[in-house]
């Protein structure tokens, strides 16, 4: 006599998730794949997103299955909806990953407190002339106090940085008035606000002008540095409005994208604090279609938070020295390239 199909199918998810199959404890790192596969609402995004092949990713869930004892979504041709056990489970990752998050900055800020008997600034920066002048004037204004740099293409990983207390800073710029990372957990202020400038080769055609159509460059090859926030999508939104498509850009370090400027290859997307740099102009685009904002963010738990309107002043001031001696402060032939400059 056979069961009912309804009975054995619950036969046989008693045999693949009963309690002898509960191979392995349940880790956070767990939940952060379980969530993830939740967000990403397929096994193959949710995959792509954590860097694993899906294979490894499918083999991952079913051992996380086997140790929570039931599955955790269902699967179809449209993607994974998550069972009532997953609607548990990730019910109580939501509320576990944040705690354990907090505890974990809490502990870092908390033990680096009681090694660092000396106030010191830890600074991370994107790559430009702010932090050089921000540890100068840091050095002067604290003699003494320990300084720590590191510099990142990434905004976000600095942001990530500061938010769990590896750094007391992090000054990064974001594209017009799109909002930095990490807004729930860091303090922000504004250092200055640039118009985006266009960097030429001195002997370009365009060169002798003393402000530029963004319209008049859409022929040109154009080259600017890597970064994770949204200026390459604000920079080809400004180009279509302009009537063109970018014909290539070429993503790469500060010194290439010069390089390709000064050999004629390029023209380049630069800030009003770009130093001043042989062969080279920097112009202003007419209109300012494009906006830099400098930012400095800090947690406002951190020990380093009491000194946060003094680095942010420091900031200030060293923006303003990197303008006086930038590429667009005054050119040859006497312009002024970074009008507009707060």
């Amino acid at each position: 006599m056979t069961a009912p199909e309804g009975q054995l199918d619950q036969t046989i998810a008693a045999r693949r998730y009963g309690p002898q199959a509960r191979d392995m404890d349940l880790e956070l790192r767990h939940l952060k794949t379980i969530r993830a596969i939740a967000d990403a609402g397929s096994l193959t995004r949710a995959a792509t997103a954590l860097g694993l092949a899906q294979p490894a990713l499918s083999a991952q869930l079913k051992r996380i299955e086997r140790a929570l004892g039931g599955p955790l979504f269902d699967r179809g041709r449209d993607g994974v909806r998550a069972t009532a056990l997953g609607d548990l489970v990730l019910e109580r990752a939501r509320v576990v990953l944040p705690a354990v998050s907090e505890l974990q900055e809490e502990a870092v800020r908390f033990a680096r407190t009681r090694r660092e008997p000396r106030p010191g600034f830890r600074l991370g920066a994107t790559h430009g002339p702010l932090l050089g002048g921000l540890v100068d004037r840091l050095m002067a204004s604290a003699p003494g106090a320990p300084v720590t740099t590191h510099t990142s293409w990434s905004e976000r990983e600095l942001a990530a940085s500061a938010a769990e207390g590896r750094l007391d800073y992090a000054l990064i710029g974001a594209c017009g008035e799109s909002p930095p990372p990490e807004p729930g957990r860091l303090a922000w202020a504004e250092v200055a606000r640039d118009p985006v400038l266009v960097m030429l080769a001195d002997r370009h055609p365009l060169a002798s002008r003393p402000e530029i159509d963004l319209a008049e460059l859409a022929a040109e090859a154009w080259t600017d540095v890597p970064g994770d926030g949204c200026f390459g999508d604000c920079f080809a939104a400004a180009c279509v409005r302009a009537g063109f498509t970018p014909a290539s850009v070429y993503e790469t370090d500060t010194a290439s994208c010069v390089h390709l400027v000064q050999v004629g290859r390029a023209v380049g997307l630069c800030r009003a604090t770009f130093p001043a740099t042989p062969g080279l102009v920097t112009r202003p685009l007419a209109g300012t279609p494009l906006v830099w904002r400098h930012l400095l963010g800090w947690h406002p738990a951190a020990r380093a938070a009491v000194h946060a309107p003094t680095v942010t002043a420091h900031a200030r001031a060293a923006h303003a020295d990197a303008v006086t001696r930038s590429a667009g402060a005054l050119d040859p032939l006497g312009h002024n390239a970074v009008a507009g400059v707060n």
